[in-house]
């Protein structure tokens, strides 16, 4: 079994663009929620990401990884592997 990987994105961002692509371009199946202008669903995924309401907001088995720039990060430092990898 794969990880579940999540991200909140609105459709024209570049910065979700860039983090799906990063993903795709692995692998990785992922579960999108386009928020574009929908405040509730907004406020949901700002409540799992600790009130931050930017987007991307990536999740990897419920972990709140952050960002296209943290997801990035990750895989710079190799270790986005090891959590795409965790059950």
């Amino acid at each position: 079994m794969n990880a579940k990987v999540e991200i909140y994105t609105w459709q024209t961002c570049p910065f979700c663009i860039r983090a799906k692509n990063l993903l795709t371009k692995k692998g990785i199946d992922f579960i999108e929620y386009s928020i574009d202008g929908d405040e509730a669903a907004r406020e949901k995924m700002s409540e799992r990401a600790s009130g931050r309401r930017s987007v991307p907001q990536i999740f990897i088995n419920d972990y709140h990884v952050g960002g296209c720039d943290d997801i990035h990060a990750l895989e710079a430092q190799g270790k986005l592997n090891e959590l795409l990898a965790a059950k």
